[in-house]
């Protein structure tokens, strides 16, 4: 209770990322594991597409990765409760999909 009572926690829980989307100009690749259970991947990467698109910037990449969760770690159960029991850092298929991503803007 403690800590969502915290003056960062509340800024946290009502922060809107859309107008700072809306003026990146770069290349943008946003990711979510379909096992995130903080950040929602079917709520959240439809939000960040359309939020740089509104800004004018059409080079947005939005994946949703089958069995990862927040950590970007193949995940049976997504909870955080599970993070430390897999051993893997970040999934081969993220990093294939990062990895492929950049050699498509940078050839």
């Amino acid at each position: 209770m403690k800590q969502a009572s915290s003056p960062w926690f509340r800024y946290f829980t009502l922060y809107d990322p859309a107008p700072a989307l809306e003026k990146v100009k770069c290349p943008v690749l946003a990711i979510g594991g379909e096992r995130d259970l903080q950040v929602l991947p079917d709520q959240n990467l439809p939000a960040i597409e359309a939020a740089v698109k509104r800004g004018g910037n059409t080079d947005v990449t939005a994946l949703r990765l089958p069995g990862l969760n927040h950590l970007l770690q193949t995940a049976k159960t997504g909870l955080p409760t599970e993070y430390g029991q897999i051993e893997e850092t970040m999934a081969p298929a993220a990093l294939d999909a990062i990895t492929s991503w950049l050699r498509q803007r940078t050839k």
